[in-house]
């Protein structure tokens, strides 16, 4: 037999999906016959997070008339949550800043990045319309940007990476611009401290206040905007709160309706081609929005769906170390499947290391990076470079998993860190929540060997672990894993710590160790899409009529991380692109 003759998974699943398709599409739909009318507009738009109110910013900016439906009684969906770092390679911001980016730098790294996963097509037109997105949002919307100087490119070392980061986050927005819209927001992750107005490139220097006189002089200009804040009258608003908002209040000035508690339940078709969406209204009978033009899906990933994940997704998996929004369930991506879109990507995340406190997961980003402090797996051993781009520390947990259990791994540092950073919200030298440990999420032991035996790891491998680290540290180099060697890894880190930001022995006891499970902001895979954010069929011919941005489409990032906001930027910019191309072809 030759090898040719064999089929292989990749055949079978792509020949699967074409038949499953294939059979969906010749099953009785509804017809619009048996469905109320509940609006007729020529785009409709699903999800009212980045992608979709970009989107619909875009598409009512162009002369379409649009709506928004969202299936959470709040808009901004996971864009609200987050820090909302934006990458965009050579948008105005960071040019007006100094920043050294070219055309031929970012297509360089963005291509090194990225590799074959996404094709050069696509690449290009993420990177060729970004600038103009940010731009044109900046212009519809009260929204302004500003660089986050420092934050590094994720692998600056690469052609075309830039040590000084490329990434912008929202300026400061006054919630008093969407009147009570304001409480239809959906909530951060992690509020701001009461009467500070943080950015999220501030959190860097917040984590070192207590020993850092920058970290110090941050904070008071933290309290000093927020006092200012106040005297104005003003509802102070940064990161994902500014950006949801900026971007709703830009839709309410455009005249665009965001119809809230309104999930989809199908795409509508006629003659092949997606002319509506059949959704529910504030609990009422399933009803039909027809799109004259076409239909946008920006509805977010599956994280929150547990049947899907254990589909497609390595185990362990849950729903439960997910900071996505809540309502993100795959609806959209499972409609897009349904009238034949194809899928890729399904089984990766916008990973990251998270500790599974009670309530809800924190996502680690300052806490694994700095000096004092490593990671462990089951074995008591360390495994990978802790201040590695936190999609990374995940790949490595899951790919070491089978063989080295790493799933759950520990973050391991002494009371010396403890004494000088912030750990999530709770201040230096103060103890944790007792829920904390209660939960098992985080150990406490006055000695090696007691700690080890509180997790479950070798005694003698933790102590060899420490003994072999602290001497490295003491050198400032680490030949195991490479701490420290990338620019980007002394983002997160104490320049206070000689030679070597990241790394700092432990030895003042108590010790302390915190569970670590694959967290992450959102699934990445799902529906396909052409370099019009146009959503393909297994055979790479585009769907007509249908659209898909964001996390409800297969990332432009494939199974990597450009830099802080390689979520936001492609999502915002995708759902630009669909928006123009409606309106320039339909």
């Amino acid at each position: 037999m030759t090898r040719n003759a064999s089929p292989t998974r990749r055949r079978v699943l792509t020949t699967a999906a074409a038949t499953t398709a294939a059979v969906a599409l010749s099953q009785p739909r509804a017809s619009a016959a048996d469905l109320p009318l509940l609006g007729t507009y020529d785009v409709v738009v699903v999800g009212s997070g980045a992608a979709g109110m970009t989107a619909a910013l875009t598409a009512a900016g162009h002369g379409l008339s649009c709506v928004v439906v969202e299936k959470a009684p709040t808009f901004g969906g996971s864009a609200a949550r987050s820090g909302a770092g934006i990458w965009i390679p050579n948008n105005s911001v960071i040019l007006a800043a100094g920043v050294p980016d070219t055309p031929a730098k970012a297509a360089a790294y963005l291509a090194a990045v990225v590799g074959p996963d996404v094709s050069a097509e696509r690449q290009a037109a993420f990177l060729g319309n970004g600038p103009a997105m940010l731009s044109y949002v900046m212009d519809h919307s009260p929204l302004r940007f500003r660089f986050m100087e420092g934050y590094s490119d994720y692998y600056p070392e690469l052609p075309g990476g830039l040590p000084g980061g490329r990434s912008v986050e929202p300026d400061q927005l006054d919630g008093n611009v969407l009147g009570a819209e304001l409480a239809r927001l959906n909530p951060p992750y992690m509020p701001v401290p009461a009467g500070m107005v943080v950015f999220s490139a501030d959190y860097k220097w917040l984590t070192l206040a207590a020993v850092n006189p920058k970290g110090a002089a941050v904070a008071a200009a933290c309290l000093a905007r927020g006092v200012k804040a106040a005297a104005l009258g003003q509802k102070p608003l940064t990161m994902g709160q500014a950006l949801a908002a900026g971007l709703r209040a830009g839709l309410a000035s455009a005249g665009v309706p965001v119809w809230l508690n309104t999930p989809l339940t199908d795409l509508h078709v006629e003659g092949g081609v997606v002319t509506g969406a059949v959704v529910t209204r504030d609990g009422s009978a399933p009803g039909l929005v027809r799109a004259r033009k076409g239909v946008i899906i920006g509805s977010g990933g599956f994280e929150h769906n547990a049947a899907m994940r254990a589909e497609y997704q390595r185990q362990p998996i849950g729903t439960e170390w997910t900071v996505g929004a809540k309502e993100n369930t795959g609806d959209g991506i499972r409609a897009g499947r349904r009238v034949g879109g194809s899928l890729a990507l399904m089984d990766d995340a916008w990973w990251g290391p998270a500790i599974p406190l009670p309530g809800e997961p924190y996502f680690c980003l300052a806490e694994r990076t700095l000096p004092g402090g490593l990671m462990i797996n089951g074995a008591g051993a360390r495994f990978v470079n802790e201040a590695a781009p936190y999609s990374d520390v995940v790949h490595t947990m899951y790919d070491q998993n089978p063989t080295d259990p790493a799933i759950p791994a520990w973050l391991i540092v002494d009371q010396n860190y403890r004494n000088r950073y912030l750990f999530r919200d709770t201040a230096p030298v103060l103890p944790f929540p007792d829920s904390w440990y209660s939960s098992g999420a985080v150990h406490k032991a006055w000695s090696w060997d007691a700690l080890a035996r509180s997790i479950g790891v070798p005694p003698g491998a933790l102590r060899a672990t420490v003994d072999r680290f602290n001497s490295q540290a003491l050198r400032g180099k680490d030949p195991d894993h490479h701490r420290g060697d990338s620019a980007y890894d002394h983002y997160y880190t104490d320049p206070a710590v000689l030679p070597n930001s990241c790394l700092a022995p432990l030895w003042l006891p108590p010790f302390h160790a915190f569970r670590i499970v694959p967290g992450d902001l959102g699934t990445k895979g799902g529906l396909r899409t052409d370099p019009r954010a146009r959503v393909l069929r297994a055979d790479d011919t585009p769907i007509p009529g249908l659209y898909a941005a964001g996390n409800a489409s297969a990332a432009v990032m494939g199974h990597s991380y450009a830099g802080a906001g390689s979520t936001i930027g492609p999502a915002m910019t995708f759902g630009y692109i669909a928006a123009r191309h409606i309106a320039a072809t339909r």
